[in-house]
C-alpha cells in the first residue's frame, strides 16, 4: 500500500493554489490549503504535512515571520514560493530554517523536482535513511511503501507512522514519548497503551512469529527499535 504525502499549500492567490492543486494532485500528494498565516498556523497542527509550500506575501502578516514558527511546530519539510526576487530575501527565508527557496513564476515539475529533492535530504539528515530492509520486510519512506516477502501489506496511517519512525534510523531506540508526539501531535495527554497497541497490529502484520518479534523490538520501558538485516 502507498500513503501519499501530504502538501499544505500556503498562498493567498486562488489561482496560484489551483496551480499548485493540479501539479501537485499530478504528482500524487494528498493537499491541504491555507488562505493566510492564522489559517497557516491551525492546518499546521490539524494537517501535520510532510511538506509545506509557503508563500511570503500574505495578508495578516510577512511570510518570513512564518518560518521560524512553521519549523518550530512542525517537522515539515518548507519550501519557499516567492515572487520576492532579492539575494537577501532568500538567504533570510533560509536562515531562518526554509530548507529550499523557489521563485515565481516557476516550472510545476521543477517545483515537484524540488520537493522530492529536499524531502530525501531531510530523511537521510542525522544519520536517517530513506530505504531499509528488515527480515523480508522492505521499507521506502521515499515512496511509502512497506512489502512483506514482495507482497505490498496494508498499513494505516497511524500504523505508518510509527513505522516509517523506527525505519527512519534503523537500530536506533524511539522513546515511547517521540513516537507518541508524532502519531499523536494534538493530544494533550499520551498513554503508552495506545502505541503498544498500534506496535501489535503491526507485528502481526510484519513478523513471522508476533510473539517473538525480530523486527520491531523493545526497549523495556524505554521504546522501540527497528532491527535491520545487518543488525
Amino acid at each position: 500500500m502507498t500513503l501519499r504525502h501530504k502538501v499544505l499549500v500556503i498562498d493567498d492567490e486562488p489561482h496560484i493554489r489551483r496551480l499548485l492543486h493540479t501539479a501537485l494532485t499530478r504528482g500524487d500528494y494528498a493537499i491541504a490549503e491555507a488562505a493566510d498565516g492564522k489559517e497557516a498556523l491551525a492546518k499546521l497542527v490539524s494537517e501535520n504535512p510532510d511538506v509545506t509550500l509557503l508563500d511570503l506575501g500574505l495578508p495578516d502578516r510577512d511570510g518570513l515571520e512564518l518560518v521560524p514558527l512553521i519549523k518550530k511546530q512542525s517537522q515539515t519539510t518548507l519550501i519557499v514560493i516567492s515572487a520576492r526576487e532579492a539575494t537577501e530575501e532568500k538567504v533570510a527565508a533560509l536562515d531562518l530554517g526554509a530548507d529550499d527557496y523557489l521563485t515565481k513564476p516557476f516550472d510545476t515539475d521543477e517545483l515537484l523536482a524540488r520537493i522530492r529533492v529536499a524531502m530525501r535530504n531531510r530523511m537521510t539528515k542525522d544519520g536517517g535513511v530513506s530505504s531499509i530492509r528488515a527480515g523480508d520486510v522492505e521499507i521506502d519512506l521515499m515512496m511509502r511503501q512497506v512489502r512483506k516477502g514482495g507482497e505490498e501489506v496494508h498499513l494505516t496511517p497511524k500504523e505508518y507512522s510509527v513505522l516509517a519512525q523506527l525505519a527512519q534510523f534503523p537500530g536506533r531506540v524511539i522513546t515511547h514519548k517521540q513516537i507518541m508526539n508524532t502519531v499523536w501531535p494534538r493530544e494533550l495527554e499520551h498513554h503508552v497503551e495506545y502505541l503498544r497497541v498500534l506496535v501489535k497490529g503491526l507485528r502481526q502484520k510484519l513478523e513471522t512469529e508476533p510473539q517473538h518479534p525480530q523486527i520491531i523490538v523493545n526497549e523495556l520501558g524505554v521504546g522501540y527499535r527497528l532491527r535491520p538485516n545487518s543488525d
